[in-house]
């Protein structure tokens, strides 16, 4: 019981006796929540400060029977209420970021988290809640560095790790990431889900053969994750070694038959050696069932080029730059077409646009096979 709520409780033992039939009083309220009545308890809570609507504490105490009920909206009211009233009461930021989090509503639960926070720094409560809802909120950096320090003085609590890891991942702070992944390694040597993301920690170093022998033991793990498959395909790709890649790719589809991603990228192995009916039949059933895939507009560009098919390839081009158009390669594709089409001066700002751009930017296996990260659950 926190420190207000003891002083409520003495108040209420001396609460007047003759206050009348019809009034409500903090010890009723208190009793009905001892023994287990959240639902009167709340009742008498709220009569309360419809009596004292100055009481600071009896809203705040109104906010806890709410949270117990699981009634966040309401709680959360109550909380900001009481603080309304009494900016100082103790424990009521935490109490109110909580009942924020558990809405899933984690921007709002930051102010309130920090301000609980830079009153008690050693509360490891409310820097797990805050490193929780800055990841909710795609803030992983900031998300990095509390839960470090929470999974720190946790260190039992694998979960709590995983959700640290995937903010470093996602922070692209590398070393980061894979510290903790190889931790988690070690309490679960055979888990595929830890073995991919410590791939995608050692792409992101740019150690992919070692990336590769993560992907290995991950699919071995789970040789019917389509995902891993996928992962281990691609990262055979990056490095040019397609006869690596196209069994796995394979195997994606094998379990997924319609992992766009993998069909997009098998299309662009057989474009590569020359195989452009089938390229085609799979670049084409990838844009199909995903219409965001760069990489199979990008080729179905270049083979319509090369089929005189300019409308087509033209359409394909440039749906390929507008979804990534940091992409040399796109902008040379299209600079061919301008030229094969007799458009010299739109051909020659293509190839400025190479220029400009002078290095292939990396593709991301961590974007390539989540789109987004893993949410959390409130």
């Amino acid at each position: 019981m926190t420190d207000w709520r003891r002083r409520l409780l003495a108040i209420a033992l001396c609460w007047p006796a003759n206050a009348g039939a019809q009034a409500s009083s903090p010890s009723e309220a208190l009793t009905l929540e001892q023994k287990g009545d959240l639902e009167h308890a709340a009742r008498v809570w709220q009569a309360v400060t419809e009596q004292n609507p100055r009481d600071a504490g009896a809203f705040a105490s109104l906010g806890v029977v709410l949270s117990k009920e699981q009634k966040y909206p309401e709680a959360a009211s109550a909380y900001k209420k009481a603080l309304a009233l009494n900016p100082r009461l103790p424990g009521i930021q935490l109490n109110l970021g909580l009942a924020e989090f558990k809405q899933g509503r984690f921007e709002a639960a930051v102010a309130p988290l920090c301000a609980a926070l830079a009153v008690d720094p050693n509360n490891m409560q409310a820097r797990t809640l805050l490193g929780l809802s800055y990841y909710g909120t795609k803030r992983f950096a900031e998300a990095s560095k509390h839960l470090e320090l929470a999974a720190n003085s946790d260190p039992a609590n694998t979960e709590l790790r995983q959700v640290l890891a995937q903010s470093c991942l996602w922070a692209k702070k590398y070393s980061c990431a894979l510290d903790q992944f190889r931790q988690i390694l070690e309490q679960n040597p055979d888990s595929a889900a830890a073995h991919v993301l410590t791939g995608e920690a050692l792409d992101g170093l740019g150690r992919t053969p070692e990336a590769i022998v993560e992907f290995q033991a991950a699919a071995k793990a789970a040789p019917a994750e389509a995902n891993v498959n996928f992962g281990l395909g691609y990262l055979y790709w990056k490095l040019l070694q397609y006869d690596d890649a196209k069994p796995a790719f394979e195997s994606a589809l094998s379990v997924d038959p319609e992992h766009a991603q993998a069909l997009a990228y098998l299309g662009d192995i057989e474009l590569k050696r020359n195989d452009l009916e089938r390229a085609v039949t799979l670049l084409k059933k990838a844009v199909q069932l995903k219409d965001d895939m760069r990489i199979a507009y990008a080729d179905l560009g270049a083979i319509y080029r090369e089929q005189k098919h300019y409308k087509d390839a033209l359409a394909a081009l440039q749906r390929a730059v507008k979804l990534d158009p940091a992409q040399p390669d796109t902008h040379f594709q299209l600079g061919r077409l301008y030229q094969a089409m007799g458009n010299r001066a739109a051909a020659q700002q293509e190839f400025s646009k190479v220029r400009e751009l002078h290095k292939k930017a990396d593709d991301d296996l961590l974007e390539k096979m989540s789109g987004s990260p893993p949410p959390i659950q409130p």
